[in-house]
């Protein structure tokens, strides 16, 4: 039983994330040191041989298709990050938010209003970049400084923004959800809405690119943050949930109660982990008339629960409910070995430590724990609504789901395949962005015709 025990362990760390490496790390807190790894892909590394640094690195320059970075100041940052760890990564993009909020501040003063605007949504981005690594902590107070931070920059950007954008709070149980409103034209009249949410590690102030995109296109464009995100894990304290109907629901009963909203043409889109929470509330809300999921997410424990039951005696008759028996019954064995492998493991060791910050757990073993609710067997055939399933050839976040979430998909529906080329495979096409909108946005505007 004992080398039973060890071989579903190996499994379980060797296979907690589609893609994941090793590395070595100096401390859980610290982040890598000395790394070196073997990627294989068209598209990696970028500027470090280390998958989630390099991943983040990328997510940072993405939004520079909307002039949330420029490549000059992320090359520099990354360069200055020497050794790459987590706390270093702290403090060197927290040094180039605080340089250009000081450059907005001082254009601002001077009357330089492009400029203003232009620094200071870069600061918010660097201002997210530099808050990220540092979840091993849920207490660490710079958590809630540099999100502030963030917002705070990225709300003075968008007050001298071309596109009207307004602040606003969506009644929620007994609380409000923030959210974003961002206007088609100032003619007041109704438009169709999209709907777009983050998933497993965003903020909404993440999605300007993605809302600047759709209001070109003629949408009025709704961003939001539930439970698990954003202000509302940070500050409310309030976790994930896996009935995420229970949270659109009443952000749609927000939205279409506005007379500048088309109630006959709304969209929802769910990026990353939205991926599972949007399709989740589309199968119990007919009022959403088209659905991106982005990428599709059947089953948040696919990939570890068929890993470990090879470990098993018997595998092909072994459950996913066997498996997470076993984990409950091995809780302090498994967390033992979980947190070595963190230590070993900057995607491992980022994966549980944000997970146990967002659906608000104690240990690693308890995020394995809380993903059995999150998966969508039984749910998917309840959607009605069209469809568009995204997926990447070389997802190093989620993989193998999508085909599998489109199959079960009764209603209209549409597969996309985004392929290497022009890196356009990475998890949600991370630094393709020309590409994505262009492919999702006419997709949508098929639907709804904006």
């Amino acid at each position: 039983m004992a080398f039973f025990r060890t071989h579903i362990y190996m499994i379980l760390f060797l296979c907690i994330l589609s893609g994941f490496t090793l590395v070595s790390l100096s401390s859980a807190d610290d982040g890598p040191t000395n790394i070196a790894i073997t990627v294989n892909k068209t598209c990696s590394p970028f500027m470090v041989d280390d998958p989630e640094f390099d991943f983040e690195l990328k997510r940072t320059l993405s939004s520079m298709y909307s002039k949330g970075s420029d490549l000059g100041e992320v090359i520099s940052t990354a360069a200055r990050i020497d050794p790459l760890t987590y706390e270093n990564w702290y403090t060197e993009w927290t040094k180039t938010a605080d340089h250009f909020r000081d450059v907005g501040d001082e254009a601002y003063e001077k009357g330089h209003l492009v400029s203003a605007h232009d620094a200071w949504l870069r600061a918010q981005t660097y201002y997210r970049t530099a808050e990220f690594f540092l979840h091993n902590n849920p207490d660490d107070p710079r958590i809630i400084s540099s999100w502030q931070n963030s917002v705070d920059t990225f709300r003075d950007a968008m007050e001298l923004d071309p596109v009207h954008m307004e602040i606003i709070e969506i009644p929620y149980e007994n609380t409000t959800l923030p959210g974003y409103f961002y206007s088609a034209d100032e003619s007041g009249e109704k438009k169709p809405l999209l709907i777009i949410q983050t998933g497993y590690d965003g903020t909404q102030e993440e999605l300007y690119s993605n809302a600047l995109e759709g209001v070109r296109r003629g949408y009025n464009v709704l961003t939001f943050e539930g439970p698990g995100q954003g202000e509302v894990i940070r500050v409310q304290k309030i976790p994930f949930r896996y009935d995420w109907e229970s949270v659109v629901t009443p952000v749609l009963d927000y939205a279409l109660q506005r007379p500048d909203v088309d109630p006959e043409r709304v969209g929802l889109w769910g990026i990353s982990m939205g991926g599972y929470f949007a399709p989740r509330a589309a199968a119990f809300d007919n009022r959403i008339s088209a659905l991106i999921a982005d990428s599709g997410i059947y089953d948040m424990a696919a990939q570890e629960v068929e890993e470990i039951k090879q470990g098993f005696p018997d595998p092909q008759n072994t459950t996913r409910e066997d498996v997470f028996e076993f984990i409950r019954e091995n809780k302090d064995d498994m967390n033992k070995g979980m947190y070595a492998m963190m230590n070993n493991s900057t995607s491992m060791n980022w994966t549980m430590a944000n997970g146990m910050f967002v659906f608000g757990v104690d240990t690693p073993a308890d995020v394995m724990l809380a993903y059995n609710d999150y998966n969508l067997q039984g749910i998917l055939e309840k959607i009605r609504c069209p469809t568009l399933v995204c997926d990447g050839q070389s997802d190093s976040k989620i993989g193998n789901q999508a085909k599998h979430f489109y199959d079960m998909l009764t209603g209209p529906k549409k597969y996309l395949l985004f392929t290497d080329e022009y890196c356009t495979g990475e998890h949600c096409q991370m630094g393709a962005s020309a590409i994505s909108f262009q492919e999702k946005y006419d997709w949508l505007d098929d639907q709804l015709n904006p």
